[in-house]
């Protein structure tokens, strides 16, 4: 009886330890965020020993180009069903290319009216964060509705999806599109952990999200130089007051010989100027690193 309670007692002295080391990071990224003028979404997990920490986790948060993770995963659905697949072509019309939005796929085919392969078209939206392939995308799989059902019977309920990115060019609509962090960090570790995809569309999307050429003063620019780290970056422009509604980084950091830790981190109703934002999302994951890498 006497080592039962012994064993007992040192588990519990144990998760008293880490729950109180936990608390010092909170501290440590409460104190980046309480002088911004910003509100932030934070979650966290260490999917080795299960370390998780949520500031107004459970509060929606408008994605921006963060949604383009939840749609590529809906595409990949339908490949895993067969029912689309990578080396599939499809026309990419003029009039698919809009101007005015950010578009390496329009960068590389001013003309329009050629073929791209599925592979491409995420290849430009995922790691590129391309608009119009992003647009593109949705009409193939039909809409934003296929997306919504989809990230729902994951389990996933913290999400909205209801406008495209040529709709989100309307200033109110930059709002429609929310998730939580908390949300996020869940549905990261689902599909991490092949519960989402199949495993061969899962290390396709994976190695997608490390080629991100998209936020690297942001959550890359807290980590040591060559860490690998597979992500998806949200911005919006600014309004004639100076409000940015959402920079929004997620993704899974992988130290080399630990288990991953997955970090979602949304800002919303910015007022700072861009590269004071950029740093704060660069700082929380430096402060994130630091801490799992004493």
């Amino acid at each position: 009886m006497n080592k039962l309670i012994f064993s007992f007692l040192f588990i519990l002295l144990g998760f008293c330890l880490n729950a109180q080391s936990i608390e010092s990071l909170r501290t440590e990224i409460n104190q980046i965020i309480s002088s911004k003028n910003l509100t932030a979404g934070i979650s966290l997990k260490n999917l080795k020993n299960k370390d998780t920490l949520s500031i107004n986790g459970n509060q929606m948060m408008p994605m921006m180009s963060v949604f383009k993770f939840h749609i590529a995963l809906a595409v990949l659905h339908e490949v895993d069903q067969n029912k689309l697949q990578l080396n599939q072509q499809f026309f990419i019309k003029k009039e698919d290319l809009l101007p005015n939005t950010w578009s390496p796929i329009l960068e590389d085919n001013p003309e329009g009216n050629m073929y791209l392969t599925l592979d491409q078209l995420l290849r430009y939206t995922v790691s590129h964060s391309d608009n119009n392939g992003c647009d593109i995308l949705l009409k193939i799989i039909g809409g934003t509705k296929t997306v919504q059902n989809f990230i729902n019977n994951q389990g996933i309920k913290d999400f909205v999806i209801k406008v495209n990115e040529k709709e989100m060019q309307t200033w109110d609509n930059l709002y429609l599109n929310t998730t939580s962090a908390n949300a996020t960090t869940k549905l990261l570790e689902k599909f991490y952990s092949n519960k989402v995809l199949k495993k061969t569309s899962t290390t396709y999307l994976y190695q997608l999200m490390v080629e991100t050429s998209r936020g690297l003063t942001w959550m890359k620019a807290g980590l040591p130089t060559n860490t690998e780290l597979a992500h998806r970056t949200g911005i919006s422009d600014t309004n004639n007051q100076n409000l940015r509604v959402a920079m929004n980084d997620i993704g899974i950091i992988k130290p080399i010989n630990h288990q991953p830790i997955i970090l979602s981190i949304y800002l919303k109703n910015i007022t700072e100027e861009r590269t004071e934002t950029e740093k704060v999302i660069a700082d929380i994951t430096k402060a994130v690193w630091n801490y799992y890498n004493k």
